[in-house]
């Protein structure tokens, strides 16, 4: 789920939480894949946070939210969607 999250692959990311993935499982570096999905994605953002993804919960390295790395990156409509599921 985190590769496809990066990717920022809807279709798989949809698919693999249909089949029962954890929205909140961590990849081999402990994070989760609203942590590392590809920020200009929104859809990839709501589908997470509609599945049951912390918006809150921080990244294990950086201790930064992903509301903090789309707010830096300038993606205002990920941010959106993270400010929407009370990050």
């Amino acid at each position: 789920l985190c590769s496809a999250a990066a990717r920022g692959d809807h279709e798989e990311v949809k698919k693999l939480l249909d089949a029962g993935v954890d929205p909140n499982g961590t990849n081999a570096f402990g994070r989760t894949p609203l942590q590392v999905m590809m920020l200009g994605s929104p859809r990839v953002a709501e589908l997470l946070l509609r599945r049951g993804a912390d918006p809150n919960r921080p990244d294990p390295r950086t201790g930064c939210l992903p509301a903090h790395d789309a707010a830096r990156a300038g993606f205002l409509e990920t941010l959106a969607a993270l400010h929407r599921a009370r990050a």
